[in-house]
């Protein structure tokens, strides 16, 4: 397909571009009404957090995070990237969030690498917290304008290349190949890693991009690092710490308490919950087994835990199983839907996910798991697809 001509969409919304392997489950019913959820989702999630005219401009957009540290933070605005460029052709204003949310990205450059974006902004749109970046919203950033350049052409793909290169030299660890926290993240933070970083989709679609094969090794070694994570610390589950630790010596573990954010960075957290989502997502769009056997793993423990019922998905896990965390929330139910793509025996399980997750509508307060939620039911309903 080639790119779209005045905001026209080459993929647009509900087309199904991207046939999933054989053996991917999907939701039963008509697909068309599982399209019809999932804009529904996007409209609300829209009207809840995106906002417009920030820093007195008013063609710059931000994805309102209520639930962060600061109003708005990058990751969020990597997902607003990537959620918009995948709702064109839904949407007739989905270029003109993109290109607004992507103004306010271009206007808070790192303060270590300028094609990176600044981490943290306040209600007025100004950087707080340290002007430095976080890796899983630059993953996110370039991802999203690489879709962007597939969707609408333009010079998305361009901007895409030079945050790529950036993320390449500033927050891979060159001798590793794992993701670092950040451009900040280097001397005692060598040995360090997020396992929500492992975007192996993303890391994909930067080797197909630039044609460096950089990104291959990265690939590898970070779906290396997943596999140990499994086999050595969670055989019986196949849960990933938030942290991982002592990567630099061939022996990486899960992090011990307080080692960036608090007591459960060894455990399945709030970070890691993402984990099913990125690995399911590459396993049904890159058809890598390997992804497709981490998020197998974790989704024959979870309906095993659960017995089915999506309501006992807790909220934080030790990796042995354990749960510690209370209450239901789709941050940690929707991954395990994308999870539940790849496991043959699991349609019962994957339908109930998918009902609920239909009848979770976003909260207002809670752009985090909106977000997570929302792009997790863009996989599962097969409306995602590779730049």
């Amino acid at each position: 397909m080639t790119a779209g001509e005045g905001g026209a969409a080459a993929v647009p919304y509900g087309c199904h571009a991207h046939p999933y392997p054989p053996g991917t489950l999907r939701p039963s019913g008509d697909p068309a009404v599982a399209d019809r959820r999932v804009l529904d989702h996007y409209l609300r999630w829209k009207a809840c957090f995106v906002r417009r005219g920030i820093g007195g401009e008013e063609g710059r957009y931000a994805v309102y995070t209520p639930d962060a540290a600061h109003p708005y933070v990058a990751e969020a605005q990597g997902y607003g990237l990537v959620i918009t460029a995948l709702m064109a052709g839904a949407d007739p204003e989905a270029r003109t969030v993109f290109d607004g949310i992507l103004r306010h990205v271009r206007a808070h450059p790192s303060v270590n690498d300028p094609e990176l974006h600044a981490a943290q902004q306040d209600g007025e749109g100004r950087d707080v917290g340290g002007t430095d970046s976080a890796t899983d919203g630059d993953l996110d950033i370039a991802y999203g304008l690489l879709l962007a350049g597939r969707q609408w052409g333009g010079d998305y793909t361009g901007l895409a290349l030079r945050r790529v290169h950036a993320v390449k030299e500033s927050e891979v660890h060159p001798a590793t190949r794992l993701m670092k926290l950040g451009d900040w993240s280097s001397g005692d933070w060598d040995g360090v890693s997020r396992t929500s970083d492992v975007m192996p989709g993303h890391l994909r679609a930067f080797r197909a991009a630039t044609g460096d094969p950089f990104w291959d090794e990265a690939l590898d070694a970070q779906l290396t690092l997943i596999g140990a994570l499994q086999r050595y610390h969670a055989p019986d589950t196949g849960l990933l710490p938030d942290f991982v630790v002592d990567t630099l010596t061939g022996r990486p573990r899960p992090a011990p308490s307080q080692v960036l954010e608090g007591p459960h960075d060894g455990d399945y957290h709030w970070n890691a919950c993402r984990d099913p989502w990125r690995l399911g997502a590459d396993a049904a769009l890159g058809g890598d087994p390997r992804s497709g056997e981490a998020a197998r793993r974790i989704s024959r423990w979870a309906r095993t835990a659960t017995g089915g019922d999506p309501d006992r998905i807790g909220c934080g896990y030790h990796l042995d199983g354990t749960r510690y965390g209370e209450g239901f929330s789709p941050a940690f139910a929707a991954p395990l839907a994308v999870a539940a793509l790849t496991d043959e025996g699991a349609q019962g399980w994957l339908d109930a996910l998918w009902d609920r997750l239909c009848a979770a509508p976003p909260d207002p307060a809670r752009a985090y798991a909106a977000g997570v939620q929302l792009q997790s039911m863009l996989v599962i309903s097969q409306n995602a697809w590779e730049p």
